[in-house]
């Protein structure tokens, strides 16, 4: 037999026995995918109805400066006395999506920040200018408008009813990319120990979010916002399947304070809380592991006035358990001022009902903790070295005087390297404090002591964003 004829018969039988064995896959029965097509309807089906109502916002923001001098502040020969101020543009982009027909928007306070212009773009492709009515920095929410009738909306859900496991949708803007839809489940909730807001109360999820999503709706299956995507924990840069969306209760008594009031008016107890760690509560005596300690009343406080004391064990208020501090802070925070509130406490192994009318809660009021011995042993930690920025390379990036310093080393395989953070990245701010030069860079780096991380606000290339560094 000729070698050619045996070859093409060799390879006729190869493909035949594939054929064979692959009908049973391609022949698979039609209700055993029906529950994967009833399945991919349903999220089709929320997408259709809730894409719409999900713009693209995009931000920019004029500075003004004067122009690069060759001697800095000093010029000898007076080359340079008539050289005229310049202005630069600073852009961004993110999403958000509107919550009533007369264009109402929800988005993230670092989306919109305190931008000159604000420009919403809706996904059958109209644009409009938008006017920022208000923003919370410490909740990282933000109100916008457009003017316009009958806008497409996307109704507010419910999430305290949210569960662990269930299907969410994220929809928004991830690199610029229009009506990005992705979809996960709730990894968990109530997560505020993340570090990156003030008050966190956090949908964790492992839908993709990404640079560009925040400020986008998370979406439950009946199609309504359970929260606000806005940040992730990620050493790339990208997602990893650890995302965090703002809950939609949380934003929405926010939004009210906004658009009534203009701004947002937290309540406080007065008093310093720490965890009840085991060793603890044998030392004071019970076996409940829930609750927080009074380490601290502050003097002319309600806490003081209610008679709080340090070592009382705070069990509940108005009957709901206390589960840790950032719970009993988010809720005392939502509390409006003059309230009175039913706090159940253990004191010398007996418990206590209180009565305590809620304060109004000052931004004057500061704490700290931190040595400075720790906290300048932070930047090799974390294995990065900063310098200030020259005049050339702010005009460059848009920065204004006493805004932000510049990554001039990262050590490889660092936790800095492996955040991406590279030669050159500008760091914005530290814990939350706006930084302008090393010293308060290293300053700022104080909190992270006692915390064991640090949330930097850093600039690469477009994009703006947080990274979390753990120090251990």
């Amino acid at each position: 037999m000729n070698a050619k004829v045996m070859k093409r018969g060799i390879c006729l039988l190869i493909v035949a026995v594939f054929l064979l064995t692959a009908v049973p896959v391609i022949s698979a029965n039609d209700a055993d995918l029906a529950p994967l097509k009833q399945a991919s309807k349903a999220f089709s089906s929320v997408a259709k109805k809730a894409a719409p109502a999900v713009v693209f916002i995009k931000v920019e923001k004029t500075i003004g400066t004067g122009g690069a001098v060759p001697f800095g502040n000093s010029d000898p020969f007076g080359f340079f006395n008539d050289r005229q101020p310049r202005e630069y543009h600073q852009m961004g982009q993110g999403s958000g999506f509107i919550i009533s027909k007369d264009g109402y928007i929800l988005t993230n306070n670092h989306v919109v920040g305190d931008a000159d212009t604000i420009t919403v773009k809706l996904s059958d492709g109209r644009q409009f200018k938008a006017r920022r009515i208000g923003g919370d920095e410490k909740s990282d929410v933000a109100v916008i408008k457009i003017d316009g009738n009958n806008l497409p909306m996307l109704p507010l859900g419910n999430s305290d009813e949210l569960e662990v496991g269930e299907w969410v949708i994220a929809i928004g803007n991830p690199f610029g990319l229009a009506e990005t839809l992705t979809f996960g489940i709730v990894s968990a909730k109530g997560r505020n120990t993340v570090g990156i807001n003030d008050y966190e109360d956090f949908i964790q999820t492992d839908a993709a979010i990404n640079p560009g999503n925040s400020g986008g709706p998370l979406i439950n299956l009946e199609g309504q916002a359970v929260g606000i995507n806005s940040a992730i924990f990620s050493s790339t840069g990208g997602s990893v399947g650890i995302g965090f969306a703002i809950p939609i209760n949380m934003a929405r008594s926010i939004k009210d304070q906004l658009l009534r009031d203009g701004k947002v008016t937290r309540g406080q107890l007065g008093v310093i809380i720490g965890e009840l760690t085991p060793e603890l509560a044998d030392y004071f005596g019970t076996s409940n592991l829930k609750g927080v300690l009074v380490s601290e009343v502050m003097k002319g406080s309600p806490a003081e006035r209610a008679g709080l004391e340090a070592g009382d064990i705070i069990l509940k208020i108005n009957n709901l358990e206390v589960e840790g501090i950032g719970q009993l802070r988010n809720t005392i925070a939502m509390i409006t001022p003059g309230t009175k509130v039913e706090l159940l406490i253990y004191r010398n192994g007996k418990e206590k009902p209180v009565t305590v009318s809620i304060a109004e809660l000052s931004d004057t009021i500061v704490q700290t903790s931190a040595s400075e011995a720790g906290a300048s042993e932070l930047p090799s930690k974390l294995g990065l070295t900063v310098e200030d920025l020259t005049v050339e390379t702010r005009r460059y990036y848009g920065l204004q005087p006493g805004e932000g310093v510049v990554v001039s080393n990262v050590a490889p395989e660092s936790r800095a390297f492996e955040a991406g953070i590279r030669q050159g990245t500008m760091i914005i701010s530290v814990n939350r404090q706006k930084v302008g030069s090393v010293q308060e860079f290293g300053k700022a780096l104080k909190a992270s002591v006692e915390t064991g991380k640090v949330l930097l606000l850093i600039r690469d290339q477009r994009y703006t964003r947080f990274v979390v560094l753990p120090l251990e």
